[in-house]
C-alpha cells in the first residue's frame, strides 16, 4: 500500500512536469541549460529565505506560539517576494544572454525567443519548487505508519501531491506572464503575478482544511493557464484551426 501511495503521489505531482520536459525541452540543449539555471536561481532564493528564517527563529522565543505563527506567515510571504525578485533577476540575465546569442548567431537572430525562455525558466522554477515541497512527503509515504490513525486527515499525501502539481504549473504560467510583462513594461502584470503568488501561498496555510485551499488554487491555475496561453501568442483562431485539422485527420483515417 505504501508503494502505491508513493508512486501515485509522485506521478500526480511530477507527471505533467516530466512530460513537458521530455516533449518540449529534453531534445534542445539550450533549453535544458536555461531550465537548470532557472532551478539554480530558485535555489538561491530559497537559500536567502532560509537564512532570514533561521535568524528570525533564533531571535524569537520558541514558547510563544502566537509569535511563531506570525513568523511562519512572515516567512512564507518573504519567501514569495524573494522568489519573484530572483525571477526578475533571471529575466534580466536571460535578456542579456539572448542579445549576446543574437550577436554571434549566423542568422543574426537568437536561436530561442523570449517567450520560449519564459516557459522554460518558469518550468525550471516549478520543478525545483515541487521537488523541495514533495521529496520529504514522498519519503514519509513509504512508511512505516498509517495516515489518519490519530484523527488527522487521510488525504494528506494526495492533497500534498495535488498542491505540488498546481504550484509547478503555476510557476510555469507565472514565468510566461511575468516575462511578457517585463518585455512590454506592463508593471501591473508583474504586480498581479506577485499578488497571486502571495495569495496561493497564503491559501496553503489553510491546510489541513484542503477543501478551503485546493479549489481556489486550481481555479487560479486554470485562469493563469488561459492568461499564459494568450500571453505566449495563442489565440482562439489558432485553436479553431487546430481542432479543424484534428477533425479532418480523424475523418480521413
Amino acid at each position: 500500500m505504501t508503494a502505491a501511495v508513493f508512486f501515485g503521489c509522485a506521478f500526480i505531482a511530477f507527471g505533467p512536469a516530466f512530460a513537458l520536459f521530455i516533449f518540449t525541452i529534453a531534445r534542445d540543449p539550450l533549453r535544458v541549460i536555461i531550465l537548470i539555471a532557472g532551478a539554480f536561481f530558485w535555489l538561491l532564493s530559497l537559500l536567502l529565505s532560509s537564512l532570514v528564517w533561521f535568524i528570525a527563529m533564533k531571535a524569537s522565543s520558541a514558547e510563544d506560539t502566537k509569535l511563531q505563527k506570525g513568523l511562519l506567515i512572515f516567512g512564507v510571504m518573504f519567501s514569495v517576494l524573494i522568489q519573484e525578485v530572483f525571477r526578475f533577476a533571471y529575466y534580466r540575465l536571460l535578456r542579456k544572454a539572448n542579445e549576446g546569442l543574437a550577436a554571434i548567431s549566423d542568422e543574426e537572430a537568437s536561436p530561442i525567443s523570449v517567450r520560449q525562455m519564459a516557459y522554460v525558466a518558469g518550468l525550471g522554477f516549478g520543478i525545483i519548487s515541487g521537488a523541495f515541497s514533495m521529496i520529504n512527503i514522498l519519503s514519509d509515504s513509504l512508511g512505516p505508519g498509517t495516515v489518519g490513525i490519530f484523527g488527522d486527515s487521510q488525504y494528506y499525501f494526495i492533497a500534498s501531491a495535488l498542491m505540488t502539481l498546481a504550484m509547478t504549473l503555476l510557476h510555469t504560467f507565472w514565468g510566461v506572464v511575468f516575462f511578457e510583462g517585463c518585455e512590454k513594461s506592463r508593471w501591473w502584470v508583474i504586480a498581479v503575478v506577485v499578488c497571486l503568488h502571495l495569495l496561493v501561498s497564503g491559501l496553503s496555510l489553510l491546510n489541513p482544511l484542503y477543501e478551503g485551499s485546493l479549489p481556489p488554487v486550481y481555479a487560479i491555475t486554470v485562469l493563469m493557464a488561459v492568461w499564459a496561453f494568450f500571453a505566449s501568442g495563442g489565440s482562439l483562431h489558432n485553436l479553431s484551426l487546430l481542432f479543424a485539422a484534428k477533425r479532418s485527420e480523424a475523418e480521413s483515417s
